[in-house]
């Protein structure tokens, strides 16, 4: 079985109000690329991924007037892709949602979220003493993870959760102080959710659920100079020790080789710098016993995967579709 996670930037604005694709010259969100050049990469990357279930971050808009099911369907009918179902959990109002598309050939998907003492369901509030001043700070997430029962036609019972927390960007920082506070805030909040999504880690793998945690985590070790206010970034605490511990060999590598080359997920353009930032924020975390079947990670970078570097179509559809590039894993279920 593969399972992928794929934040595709912007692709909202690549529906129009009856969720159908645009698929014309306009332009896109993404810089100097059009609607008809995102969509059409879009489809040759998801048909090279070829999962079976595709978490897909920053899905299109789901409100009054936009569906992300249907829009969601309608480009897996577009792209001729099997994985041609899509679910989606609590919503958002940042027209970027968190959904799952998959083959209903191959699995029963349903949103379970659940409830648990330590880790409430995710469209509620989350009450932690961040500053450690006896006083309690009430989080909520922006983009409510979406959490997933799934079950294999073989009877395979896994749970899925489709993260994507806070962003550390300063956005609307006007001067130096700014950004210093509006990072440090962002920061807090962020590794809020990472301990709320431990905590409901923690309970599903503690109650024997084979559990992979997929998603954009906007953060990764020695990725800041505020990492160091917090001790630990919000990978870490995801990740967590013991019997309960998650495992992503690029999460792995990352936190061993801190002054070292890492592997990377995405690729953003820094204006006032002229250059290009990569970084490592897409993971597929899994529990345990799914990591002793020994599966098999891949990002598909078009520059630093040899396969996707071999095959120039498929290359430069990576880099015109999304600033983040697919993560994927193979296992034997």
């Amino acid at each position: 079985m593969r399972l992928a996670t794929y934040n595709v930037e912007w692709m909202h604005s690549l529906f129009d109000e009856s969720d159908q694709l645009w698929n014309d010259g306009e332009w896109s969100a993404r810089y100097d690329v059009t609607r008809a050049d995102q969509t059409n990469a879009l489809r040759s990357v998801f048909q090279a991924l070829d999962a079976d279930a595709v978490m897909v971050i920053e899905a299109p808009d789901n409100s009054r007037s936009r569906d992300t099911v249907k829009a969601l369907e309608a480009f897996a009918t577009f792209a001729g892709l099997r994985a041609r179902r899509a679910v989606i959990g609590f919503s958002n109002d940042t027209q970027q949602e968190i959904a799952l598309l998959y083959d209903p050939d191959v699995m029963d998907v349903r949103h379970d979220p659940l409830m648990h003492p330590d880790a409430p369901r995710f469209d509620e509030s989350f009450d932690i003493d961040l500053d450690i001043d006896a006083t309690q700070d009430t989080v909520v997430f922006s983009k409510p993870p979406l959490e997933l029962a799934v079950e294999t036609t073989q009877g395979v019972q896994l749970r899925l959760i489709g993260a994507h927390l806070k962003s550390k960007a300063p956005h609307g920082a006007r001067n130096h102080d700014e950004i210093m506070r509006i990072s440090i805030a962002n920061r807090r909040k962020q590794l809020a959710q990472a301990i709320w999504l431990r905590a409901r880690v923690d309970a599903l793998v503690g109650d024997g659920h084979p559990t992979v945690l997929l998603g954009d985590l906007n953060d990764g070790p020695g990725l800041d100079e505020y990492e160091n206010l917090f001790g630990r970034s919000s990978v870490e605490i995801i990740l967590g020790t013991g019997e309960t511990a998650l495992f992503d060999p690029h999460a792995r590598q990352a936190l061993q080789r801190r002054l070292g080359a890492t592997p990377t997920t995405a690729r953003f353009w820094i204006r006032p710098e002229r250059r290009f930032l990569q970084a490592l924020l897409d993971y597929i975390m899994v529990s345990p016993d799914l990591a002793a079947r020994a599966p098999t990670w891949r990002i598909w970078h078009p520059m630093d995967d040899p396969e996707c570097w071999s095959q120039p179509a498929l290359r430069d559809a990576l880099v015109t579709a999304s600033d983040h590039y697919p993560v994927s894993l193979d296992i034997a279920l």
